[in-house]
């Protein structure tokens, strides 16, 4: 089980690596192409991108299904089911990546990546709905992230740019598809599931794209690169690694690897795009990160602590009695 954890930890991580570099993508052409057209076409080519691997992936599956004797019944439960959940989820990315991607227009990468990690600290908020066990580390977490939010967002003024703003709503649909793809992948093929919610995204953001923006063929020439990078490796690759990962891996040992997203956005950013942050947003970063880490103490050690205490207490307890 151990052996599985560390794998599926792995393959998050690399899949954030590549979260965090696709920001320095979205960033170049921000300005260049349409909101809605770039990530509709990204979504396009990163479901198209699976195909070859549902294809082989198909015959195995057949192959078992009919060892099994599943009925054709069931088979369309199941295809439905996928259906319905890989629409839930592309929605939400349509909405989390839609606005992330306006928002670039008006901010940085790195401060962009930082302002996205909040729904590191939602995950487990979202949680006490779904009658999850919450732990005081995750308010302390909470002011911590509060705190880093204003100072890389809110500026001497009291104002807020239009693109931090739009990626800190964004942040609110990420953190939901973190938690329902966890529970999704849990009965449905993760492959499966994975290109159904990026067809279902693509086909939203390209409708608008229609409706809203000016769609060229010179434009998409122009921000080729970016978009296969977005595109096969930010989707295709990265999210399918999610899909993999997740169902192996608890989600607030996911929610770790994926606050270090951020950490690699801002070097990129550094390094590629020459980005710099004054020292209140920097001040802003090491908040955020803080929260980040403390929002996942309480669910990674919390139980760990309170039998340690308990167990030292009694402990205590028996050689008070002894003496």
């Amino acid at each position: 089980m151990k052996n599985r954890e560390l794998r599926a930890n792995l393959l998050l991580l690399l899949a954030t690596f590549i979260w965090g570099t696709a920001f320095i993508a979205q960033r170049v052409v921000a300005e260049s192409i349409g909101s809605f057209t770039f990530t509709g076409i990204r979504f396009l080519l990163g479901g198209v991108s699976l195909l070859p691997v549902l294809f082989f992936m198909g015959k195995r599956n057949r192959r078992k299904a009919a060892e099994k004797g599943m009925e054709p019944t069931q088979k369309n439960a199941a295809l439905k089911e996928t259906a319905i959940c890989g629409s839930i989820l592309g929605s939400l990315l349509f909405v989390a990546a839609s606005l992330q991607q306006i928002g670039l227009v008006d901010t940085t990468a790195g401060k962009a990546a930082f302002i996205t990690g909040f729904y590191i600290v939602l995950v487990p908020i979202y949680g006490i709905f779904l009658k999850q066990r919450t732990y005081k580390c995750t308010w302390a977490a909470a002011a911590f992230a509060i705190a880093g939010l204003y100072l890389l967002g809110v500026n001497d003024d009291f104002t807020v740019s239009r693109g931090d703003m739009l990626v800190l709503l964004g942040s609110f649909f990420w953190a939901a598809h973190i938690v329902l793809i966890h529970r999704y992948s849990q009965r449905i093929d993760a492959l499966l599931l994975s290109f159904a919610q990026y067809m279902a995204c693509s086909l939203l953001c390209l409708t608008c794209a229609f409706i809203f923006e000016d769609v060229t063929i010179a434009s998409i020439k122009a921000a080729l690169i970016p978009i296969l990078y977005g595109g096969i490796m930010s989707v295709g690759l990265a999210y399918t690694l999610q899909a993999l990962g997740q169902k192996d891996s608890r989600p607030s040992h996911a929610a770790v690897i994926f606050s270090l997203e951020s950490v690699f956005a801002a070097a990129g950013g550094m390094l590629v795009l020459g980005e710099t942050m004054d020292a209140r947003a920097y001040a802003g970063c090491v908040l955020m990160l803080t929260g980040l880490f403390v929002s996942q103490f309480g669910s990674l050690y919390g139980d760990r602590f309170k039998q340690f205490l308990s167990l030292k207490f009694s402990q205590g307890g028996n050689q008070i009695m002894k003496q």
